[in-house]
């Protein structure tokens, strides 16, 4: 079945009991039980609930893997994996990583005893460098958020399963649609929901899965414990988004390759980062494990006065926090996404204070285009 059909035709399309078309939302907290000895399937909703359940099933269908696991934002769910680590485990980080990524890592998590090394994935002896005797996970984005850079996930997997090492992949730019990391290796797959499986920046929520039945039951047990759990309103809202994904992500990316493609013809503009671009570093590898560039691009402008007037100026694109909505968003991720990251590491890595991030939605690419030619060259 083609993905466009799975994302519809996906095991909850029909309500069994009244054959309504789409799940209901299941707004309780409790489940009455039917005897002392033999509970139901569902008891209390923090450990499950059928709509909750429902968006986990196909969320885990859509990236291939066997279980899924929904929580209350990206961050909750990235934290809620990291807690698979114990004191004294080391992790190797891409260097990049999103803001609040490294802010967890290197604030709360440290505190916990665990150490990380952030490097420059894209390079796998920087990988194989980096594991310790003690190394237990190996954390990616690909494409990485700001800069979009690709690296190998097959290549990078290989390595973690050489050193009993546990692969995990944030693939919020791709997602499922583009790009599924479990295929090639990879152990867990994470995502920010709130961007473009939900595609409409009316939710926040986070996604785990994985393949491995030990692994998920681990992950199942940190998510009843700690908590932090998608509620039923907000499930429901999701799987109505994910049913519009393949076409949100076709004519995203379109958009996106022709506001690249004018950029780069722009003496005003320095640099552009996106990979569906032939000059992009890792064009080739990223087009070997993905099946588009998505539909988010990084560039920077030639002066801070003009990078302030273009974030401020333009009328298509709302100067904001996030990506994947329906509506184009442009940020500014040394005060946004990359706040958190001390400024010394973020010139360090490149993301300097002219670096704009643009997540281009559904308006038509022309007006997108004539909008940023008003306020760069007007």
């Amino acid at each position: 079945m083609k993905f466009g059909t799975k994302i519809i035709h996906n095991g909850h399309e029909v309500e069994p009991h009244t054959k309504a078309l789409g799940v209901p939302i299941c707004q309780v907290s409790t489940f009455q039980q039917e005897s002392v000895d033999h509970f139901g399937k569902y008891d209390y909703a923090r450990s499950a609930n059928p709509t909750r359940e429902a968006l986990e099933e196909t969320i885990a269908l859509l990236e291939n893997g066997a279980h899924g696991f929904a929580f209350a934002s990206g961050m909750a769910a990235i934290s809620s994996v990291l807690l698979l680590f114990s004191p004294g485990d080391h992790l190797v980080v891409c260097e990049d990583v999103y803001g609040g990524t490294f802010r967890v890592i290197t604030t709360l998590f440290s505190r916990l005893g665990i150490e990380a090394s952030f490097v420059d994935t894209t390079n796998p002896d920087a990988i194989r460098n980096a594991i310790r005797p003690n190394t237990r996970g190996l954390y990616l984005e690909t494409p990485s958020n700001p800069l979009l850079k690709i690296t190998d996930l097959a290549g990078a997997a290989a390595i973690a399963r050489q050193h009993g090492i546990l692969t995990m992949v944030d693939n919020t730019f791709m997602t499922p649609y583009l790009q599924r990391p479990l295929e090639l290796g990879c152990d867990i797959v994470l995502h920010s929901g709130t961007k473009f499986l939900n595609g409409h920046s009316d939710v926040i929520c986070g996604f785990a899965v994985v393949r491995d039945p030990g692994l998920a039951a681990r992950i199942r047990f940190i998510q009843n414990s700690f908590g932090a759990i998608l509620g039923p309103q907000d499930s429901w809202l999701v799987l109505r988004g994910l049913k519009t994904l393949k076409v949100r992500m076709e004519e995203s990316q379109r958009g996106a390759g022709a506001v690249a493609d004018w950029l780069c013809r722009q003496e005003r503009i320095q640099e552009v980062f996106y990979p569906g671009l032939e000059t992009h570093p890792g064009f080739h590898i990223h087009h070997r494990q993905a099946s588009g560039p998505g539909a988010v691009l990084s560039f920077t402008v030639s002066t801070v006065e003009l990078t302030r007037k273009l974030l401020e100026e333009l009328s298509l694109a709302a100067f904001a926090v996030s990506l994947g909505g329906v509506e184009s968003i442009i940020s500014y991720p040394a005060k946004m996404s990359h706040a958190a990251m001390p400024h010394s590491e973020r010139e360090a890595r490149g993301i300097t204070d002219t670096l704009v991030r643009l997540s281009v939605g559904l308006e038509d690419p022309e007006d997108l285009i004539a909008d940023l030619d008003r306020v760069l060259n007007g």
